[in-house]
């Protein structure tokens, strides 16, 4: 299961993407882009509060402030959230194929979602149950912020990805999927969000030069991801030239500049990120 955090950005000059939270992890955004630069990703901002920082002080914290303390800089009110929209857990096992999850999510008219809908667009899909409470709460968060260039939808991107992006006027420019539900039963791997028919879909309707960002704690996901988007590499490859990999060709750091909620608390206790970056070839 899947849900789209849609963001469209504004075209300035010498500007580059603003690195964003997935803490909506199950719905999909869609952002009009800030970006003129040759580069999607910024690759070289580096946190404010450094995974070592956050760490060494962590251990007076609860998993809440932790993740407070990394999102300083975003002003965002974790107080007040939890009023208005309760707590809201970060991963949850949901059935894609449920029939209330069957039904593809109705195409929004883009002119009324956004000012300018023909800006480039990224895409953050997400996994998990209660999209709806994530829905309320990024929401909540882009009220605070006043942010105008985002929306937030409750959808299965397996069905509905391609359609309602087909319908976006303006081109898509970035997709990201950012610690997906594992599904660790065999049985049910055929539950997990990356699919060959989404990758498809994210590929063939990606713009020239736009990237795919992928990550995971848990390493066989991440390895079926990449394998799934390294069959694509007469279109879409791997970026590891300009960024630090290690041995097996991972990213070091988050090249978006900021960590998810789930990488702050998987990286606390030990565990790994497995994050690859691939670009659309222009020809």
């Amino acid at each position: 299961m899947g849900s789209l955090n849609l963001c469209c950005h504004k075209a300035l000059p010498n500007a580059r993407l603003l690195p964003y939270s997935s803490a909506v992890k199950t719905i999909i955004t869609i952002k009009p882009c800030i970006s003129s630069s040759s580069s999607t990703i910024n690759h070289h901002r580096h946190y404010r509060n450094s995974p070592t920082a956050v760490a060494s002080t962590a251990k007076q914290l609860t998993s809440p402030e932790l993740v407070a303390l990394e999102y300083s800089d975003l002003n965002i009110n974790y107080e007040n959230v939890s009023q208005e929209v309760g707590h809201v857990r970060i991963r949850q096992h949901v059935n894609p194929f449920a029939p209330s999850f069957s039904i593809p999510a109705p195409v929004p008219n883009w002119s009324q979602v956004f000012k300018d809908s023909t800006l480039p667009l990224m895409v953050d899909i997400g996994s998990g149950n209660h999209g709806v409470a994530l829905a309320n709460r990024a929401e909540f968060w882009a009220r605070e912020l006043s942010l105008h260039n985002i929306h937030f939808m409750f959808a299965n991107a397996t069905i509905s990805f391609k359609e309602l992006v087909s319908a976006y006027p303006g081109p898509l420019m970035l997709v990201s999927i950012l610690c997906p539900d594992p599904h660790f039963k065999k049985r049910h791997h055929k539950r997990r969000v990356v699919q060959k028919p989404l990758v498809d879909s994210i590929v063939n309707n990606l713009m020239p030069g736009g990237q795919v960002f992928i990550e995971s704690d848990v390493l066989e996901v991440a390895v079926d991801m990449r394998d799934l988007f390294d069959e694509e590499s007469d279109l879409i490859q791997h970026i590891d030239g300009s960024m630090e990999c290690d041995e097996e060709g991972w990213l070091i750091n988050n090249p978006m500049g900021i960590r998810t909620e789930r990488e702050i608390h998987a990286e606390f206790e030990g565990a790994k990120i497995y994050r690859r970056l691939y670009q659309k070839l222009l020809v």
